[in-house]
This record gives C-alpha cells, structure tokens and sequence, in this order.
C-alpha cells in the first residue's frame, strides 16, 4: 500500500521543507524512503515497535545506540483504515524534531490516502476501458457474452439495462489556431479533463465513460424511459458545447442504437463511430449524428467506392459538368429528404422557391427525366450521396 517510489517523494521533500531528515519504513521496519538516500534499504528496528503499539517513541542518542538503523528521533505511525502500514521518522533530538512529527504523520498520512484513491480510480478506469475496448471488438466466436456480461457486474455495471453507445472525438485547433490561443494544451495533457466533463454530463452512475484512443471518448449511456433518443441527442449537444468552450478545442458526437446485450452494444458503438465519421462528411456543421438519420449513407458506404464511382459517373455524368453543379447537387438532396415537397426543401436550402424549381428545372433537362419520377431521383439521390462519401462537398 505504501510504495517506495511515493515513500521516497514524500521523505525527500518533507526533509527540504523542514530542515531535518525524514525517514518512512514499511510495516516490517525497512527504511522506503529517506531524506538521505544512503538509508534506503536499511532496517529500522525502532519502527517494528511503533508498527505494533500504534504509538509514538522518541529516542534519545544513548538509546538509539542500542537499536539497530536508529538515530537520535522521533519514530511515529502511519494509519490508514486503522492499519498501520508503516513509520515515518524524524532524525534529530527529541526537543528540536517533536514539534514536526504530528505534523509530518498527518501530512503523510493524506498524501497516502490521496495515493491510494488515486490509484483505485485509475484502476477503475483502466477496467472500464478494456470493457468498452472488449465490447467494441465483440465477436461471438470468440469470446461469450456471459463472460463479458458477468465482468461488467463485478465493475458493478448492468448490460441488460437499455443503453446506446456514444463515440466523442476532440480535437486540438490547428496550428494557427494554437497560435492565437496560447493555453492550448496537447491532447494528451486534457485527456483527464476532457473525461472529468464527459462524466458530469453522463453521470449516471451505469454510465461506462472510458478513453478508447488518443481524441476518442467512448460513452455506452443508459437511456431514460421517457424520450429517449431526445435526451441524448440533448445531452451530446451540451457536451459538445461544453467542450468547444474550453481552449477553442472541437468535439463530435456519433450516436448509436439502443441495446440491451453485448452483441446489441457492440452494434451500437460501430454506429456511432460510423455515425461520427460519415456525419462529418454529410450534416455541414452540425457537432451530434445520429445514426438513425444516416443509415442509408451507412449502407452506400459500404458498398466500396468503385462501386459508388460507377452509380456517380453512369447517372450524373453530365450534371457534374457543370458549374454549378454542387448547388444542383444540393438540390435533389434538399428535394428527397425533404418528401418531394418544394415548399420544404425550398426552406432547407434557405433559398426562395423559385430558385428550387429553376435549379430542378435544368435538372431534368440535363437529364431527360423528371424529378417527380421517383425511381429517377432516388439513383441521383444516392449518386449525390456517394458523391459527398468521396469528399465532393465543397468548402466554404
């Protein structure tokens, strides 16, 4: 419990602030830590006693002589959870050290438990990476989802209770962004911050919020009863916000399908992180996807690019001649996700209905078909997604 590598710390600062040389044993008498390193390794015969009682001994040079590793001093205990795990000691006489020893013990003390705690919530941590990092690659054939719901318990998280996954990306500023903003840090060195805000904002205590990678933050979020999906795209939405605030750093939500078994959840979190990197390729400037929205992207996507280069040269080869042709582009998307509704898809693009239908009439000139002939304008539709998929939106 008590390490050296901490032992020595503390003895060697204490023995800089104080003036006089600390030395901390472990339960069995060896010196952990010394002001003068020379010590360390040491048996420290005084300690063993003090170790037993839990009291305090002081030690004149003549009785010290007779104790084997002790010098003139005060020797007292270290207590935690009303163990004693080892001494700490001053060296000096008793007259001049005496004052410091309380002070030293219960200074030792905290920094112990302050250890201590900080080592059970890195552990804590590092279990729920490999649980999010095991259900992220979960493939049946090799390892049973039992296994993995009964390892979840002991962590106390239950995997039968409805949850989505969440995939969150960060990323620093560029780097003439890094130069107008001096406190920028490196990712690294937010990486605890950055899951501090993640846990306020899902803070339930079945939330299992685990770093999955340099910039990534994987979230399996139990869901509410009630508006679900609403909650959660409100809860990303807040983080996100939250985030961008701190440092001029940017964050991304994907969002996946709720789950209630591992193999539901390791669905879940490949559609959130599809989710997140399609979404940044299709939705402008929106920082939350949800997958639901993109699941024929989803599966355009999969289809391989040279397949989806075919669909956008055999279908739109002579609208993407064009010079305009991303605004026409925009328009058949505006125009099917919008139910063939002019008057919607006029309002999304933010343009008077007029431009739509001159846009959709050049459309169907350059084409040779109608755009009210749905069959038709669901091959472009899908020519425009695998368009986007390929990089072609454009940059303001």
């Amino acid at each position: 419990m008590l390490s050296p590598s901490l032992a020595q710390e503390i003895a060697a600062d204490t023995s800089a602030v104080i003036g006089f040389n600390v030395l901390i044993t472990d339960a069995e008498g060896m010196v952990i830590g010394s002001g003068d390193s020379s010590r360390v390794g040491s048996f420290h015969e005084a300690s063993v006693e003090v170790v037993r009682t839990q009291e305090p001994a002081t030690h004149s040079a003549s009785q010290a002589h007779k104790l084997r590793g002790v010098r003139p001093g005060v020797t007292l205990p270290l207590v935690t959870g009303g163990r004693a795990v080892g001494t700490v000691g001053i060296t000096g006489t008793p007259a001049q050290v005496r004052r410091f020893g309380l002070l030293v013990k219960r200074q030792t003390e905290i920094l112990l438990r302050e250890s201590v705690m900080l080592r059970s919530r890195l552990l804590a941590e590092r279990a729920s990476e490999t649980l999010l990092a095991d259900i992220a690659s979960y493939d049946p054939q090799v390892v049973e989802g039992e296994f993995l719901m009964f390892r979840a318990a002991e962590l106390g998280f239950d995997l039968r209770l409805q949850r989505a996954a969440v995939a969150i990306e960060v990323t620093v500023p560029s780097a003439a962004a890094r130069r107008r903003s001096a406190r920028t840090q490196d990712m690294a060195l937010v990486r605890s911050e950055l899951l501090r805000t993640v846990r306020e904002v899902f803070a339930d205590p079945q939330d299992i919020v685990a770093s999955t990678a340099p910039g990534w933050i994987g979230v399996l979020h139990r869901l509410p009863a009630q508006h679900p999906t609403a909650s959660l795209v409100g809860a990303c939405q807040r983080l996100t916000d939250v985030i961008a605030a701190q440092d001029g750093l940017t964050a991304r939500a994907g969002i996946g399908e709720p789950a209630t078994s591992v193999g539901g959840l390791h669905d879940s979190y490949q559609d959130a992180c599809d989710g997140l990197r399609l979404g940044a390729r299709l939705t402008g400037g929106s920082s939350v996807h949800v997958i639901t929205d993109l699941r024929v992207h989803q599966l355009l996507a999969a289809v391989g690019q040279p397949a989806r280069n075919r669909l956008l040269e055999l279908t739109t080869a002579d609208l993407r001649a064009q010079t305009d042709w991303p605004a026409l582009r925009d328009t058949i998307t505006a125009w099917c996700e919008n139910g063939f509704n002019l008057v919607r898809a006029s309002a999304a693009l933010h343009i008077h209905r007029n431009t739509v239908i001159y846009r959709m009439n050049k459309i169907e000139q350059i084409t040779g078909r109608p755009l009210r002939e749905h069959r038709t304008t669901m091959a472009l539709y899908l020519a425009c997604l695998a368009d986007q998929l390929a990089g072609g939106v454009d940059e303001d």
